[in-house]
């Protein structure tokens, strides 16, 4: 069992809970196990995915039921639930591995086992065709097939009839359930023939031509057709088993990147102890090439360390004392000292797992369509196999009874819920994975899907556009003030502050060496700037709105000032006791990718429009360098939610890009919040998308793989869906229709090793058909794995 917090926790003390879910093979599962858990008073709300085969439980209000509850409701549903009691994350992961594998062998034994049986089979009971064979008669070929047929039936099909019994005995059907049905029929057929070939005469004979075009016989038998049903089912379900692993490795190869050992230094000695055992306070040793076992801050020493496992990005940052570091990343050359501050599930990669994992178990809201369907689908096509058996044993051709059952069997192999049920979810894995491979963390399946829509990304200009790490680039200073004296002032008045353009002034003053002093007083002028005092002297700092509110004179700064906007300086005007007393100019550097990301947006489709509360002169110059053409400037803070609201009010579909916090509303407003930080930052739970790395190359990754995720789960849904309205028609019989009764013509050769002679669907080809669709839906999604992003469009 693993515990997470969603977003909306913080808002309604909601939880939310992860249970391993076993027994499920299909859409309608995924239905009834919802149901279930749904049905346990405390359980807010339930969501299964049949890719990961987990069950996400939402409780509010502190209402949480024991697992005890939960388990009991999913096994009068005909399933199983491990709760994991008392086990860490990793020991929780790592038992579900291993029984994931154990599964996977014994399931591939049974399958191997399945197919030589069935080919031997398919081969012997064609014994008549040769010389050396043809003279043994029926009565002896036909209980030897039954003794080969057997094992396979109810030891490799055993699943089929225990998932049946499970989910039959509370009176519902799912997969295993058409699996068990259909072949059971044509083995029991085989069994009555082979032993009572008498008992066909009173229900129209049995002579007839196979559905493989066998010649006609006193007894003919379909044990090749059942065994071969169960071993290419069991094929499909080995395929799909080793592709859903394959989903799952994004997740998988975070876990590996952890390592096991630290060496912490305890008085004046280093032991080496397991990563567990690791508190925050711990001081940790790590040597050049080793990797940084927790997140801390570097003590002393120095050195580079790649942190392209968490940004994506491949340059080493240089780290020194009061730098922070974080675990799996990767020491160079040097040594360092770090004080652990977060280990275990606190750490920055455990909770980029955490966030990772519930963004695969999550669903789309397209995959309600799916599920409407699926939870009748099992029983509908139940009802089409006997209406079709009805249908042909009372109005076929002779043998009528014999193709009745052979119909009706088709039917039921071919019909497919497993690929309703991954279609989907299978799609959102291999997705959320590319994206976390290419630093970008998306949290929920919702935001994957509404991310291809975004026509509009609207771009927060400082610390977004910019490096967010203003410096001053000048001082002006004018009524009998030195500059020196003009930094210290208006450094002091801002030294509370944590604006980065304040900053970015007590900076230049300590670079300056000037002693800064407390003010008497202190306030903020919203979208303005701030006023202080110090000795009864009254300093103004902000931009002209504020200076011309209160009646200074400041032509010159203003000129100053528009000078320098031109160019992309911002410039904070300075006023003492009522007279203009200087100017200094601030300036943050644009990212270097900024620029190459805004066109790749644009090359996509997509409107870059930049928001800021700077002056119009400056935001543009900032523009003008990294090609954004539409620019808001002069937004205050409270502002920014409203200019995404217009611009919703305008039909566009907008996606917010900020620092997660003071851009907060604006998230929440857009359809996409899109954060950038530094994966350990609260940024990465402000939005349902965050960068990793601070390079806006990460938005145009995120609706390119929102675009191509909701492609692959469009191919899938209708290939899903096309593949049932499609084929089971065909299996009901419409084949003889079209040949016999529509045109009028035989089966062609080349079609007879699928229709036969007489155009009725071979139920061998049925569950090669079955078996396939499955895996065509997990290997499609698994394309996605190989996809290049920055091919996306």
């Amino acid at each position: 069992m693993t515990s997470v917090q969603s977003r909306d926790e913080r808002a309604s003390t909601e939880s939310q809970v992860r249970f391993a879910v076993r027994g499920m093979t299909c859409a309608s599962c995924v239905r009834r196990v919802e149901r279930a858990l749904a049905g346990v008073p405390g359980v807010e709300r339930a969501s299964v995915n049949l890719a990961t085969e987990e069950a996400t439980v939402s409780f509010a209000d502190g209402l949480t039921p024991p697992p005890a509850a939960l388990e009991a409701a999913v096994e009068r549903a005909g399933y199983s639930l491990r709760s994991n009691t008392g086990e860490d994350e990793d020991e929780s992961r790592d038992a579900l591995e291993r029984e994931r594998l154990e599964e996977v062998r014994a399931l591939r034994v049974r399958t191997w086992f399945a197919l030589s049986v069935a080919a031997f089979l398919m081969v012997g009971m064609q014994w008549h065709r040769v010389p050396v064979l043809d003279g043994i008669p029926a009565r002896v070929m036909h209980p030897l097939f039954f003794a080969l047929a057997t094992p396979v039936q109810f030891w490799a099909g055993w699943r089929f009839y225990a998932g049946a019994w499970r989910v039959g005995r509370h009176g519902s059907a799912d997969m295993n359930t058409l699996i068990a049905f259909g072949t059971t029929v044509a083995y029991a057929y085989s069994v009555v023939a082979t032993f009572f070939p008498g008992a066909f005469d009173a229900v129209g004979g049995h002579a007839h031509t196979g559905a493989a075009g066998h010649i006609q016989f006193e007894v003919t038998t379909y044990f090749d057709t059942s065994a071969a049903i169960i071993a290419l089912v069991l094929l499909g379900r080995l395929l799909e088993a080793r592709a859903k692993g394959q989903t799952s490795q994004a997740v998988r190869a975070l876990i590996a990147l952890r390592p096991r050992l630290a060496r912490v230094i305890e008085d004046g000695q280093e032991y080496e102890i397991p990563l567990s055992a690791v508190q925050p306070g711990d001081l940790v040793v790590v040597r050049p090439s080793e990797q940084v076992p927790v997140d801390g801050e570097v003590v002393s020493g120095g050195s580079a360390v790649d942190e392209s496992m968490l940004t994506g990005e491949p340059l080493p940052v240089p780290k020194g004392p009061g730098d922070s570091v974080f675990g799996a990343t990767m020491n160079s050359t040097g040594m360092l000292q770090v004080r652990a501050t977060a280990v275990g599930a606190d750490s920055a990669l455990a909770r980029i797992i955490r966030l990772v994992e519930e963004a695969q178990g999550s669903k789309a809201p397209i995959q309600r369509v799916a599920d409407s369907i699926a939870a009748v689908f099992v029983p509908v096509v139940i009802a089409i196999a006997l209406a079709t058996f009805a249908a042909w044993w009372a109005l076929g051709p002779e043998p009528a009874f014999t193709l009745a059952v052979l119909n009706a069997v088709t039917v039921l192999i071919i019909a497919c819920p497993c690929a309703l049920g991954l279609a989907t979810p299978t799609a959102i894995m291999v997705g959320s994975g590319l994206g976390a491979r290419h630093g970008v963390l998306i949290r929920d399946a919702q935001a994957l899907e509404v991310a291809r829509r975004v026509d509009t990304v609207v771009l927060d200009k400082t610390g977004t556009v910019t490096e967010g790490r203003p410096s001053v680039v000048g001082v002006l200073a004018t009524s009998g003030l030195n500059e020196d004296e003009l930094v210290r002032l208006v450094a002091s008045a801002e030294r509370g502050s944590e604006h980065p353009l304040a900053s970015a002034v007590v900076a230049e003053a300590e670079r300056r060496g000037t002693d800064l002093e407390w003010p008497d007083t202190f306030r903020a002028l919203v979208g303005q700037g701030i006023e202080a005092t110090f000795g009864g002297r009254t300093l103004l700092v902000g931009n002209r709105e504020l200076l011309a509110e209160r009646g200074v004179i400041a032509a010159e700064l203003e000129r100053e000032a528009t000078e320098r906007a031109v160019v992309g300086q911002t410039s904070l005007l300075v006023a003492v006791d009522g007279r203009a007393a200087g100017l200094i100019a601030v300036a943050d550097p644009v990212r270097a990718t900024s620029a190459g990301a805004i066109a790749r947006l644009q090359a996509m489709g997509v409107e870059v429009v930049m928001l800021t509360g700077d002056q119009q002169a400056t935001a543009e110059a900032v523009a003008l360098q990294v090609g954004v053409q539409r620019v808001i400037a002069g937004v205050r803070p409270e502002g920014k939610s409203e200019v995404v609201r217009e611009l919703q009010a305008q039909g566009r579909h907008v996606a917010m890009v900020g620092d997660g916090i003071n851009d907060a509303p604006a998230l929440a407003a857009a359809e996409v919040g899109i954060a950038i930080g530094t994966g350990t930052d609260v940024a990465m739970e402000a939005a349902p998308i965050t960068l990793m790395r601070p390079d806006l190359g990460g938005v145009a990754t995120a609706i390119a793989v929102s675009r191509a995720t909701m492609r692959t789960m469009h191919q899938n849904l209708a290939w899903a869906f096309g593949y049932n309205v499609v084929l089971i028609p065909v299996a009901a019989g419409l084949g003889y229709l079209v040949f016999h009764e529509a045109l009028g013509t035989a089966v062609p050769l080349v079609l007879q090793p699928v229709f036969g002679e007489q155009g009725f669907l071979n139920p061998i080809v049925g569950a090669l058909a079955m078996a396939i669709s499955s895996v065509s839906v997990m290997t499609n999604s698994l394309r996605l794995r190989r996809a290049r992003v920055d091919s996306f469009r």
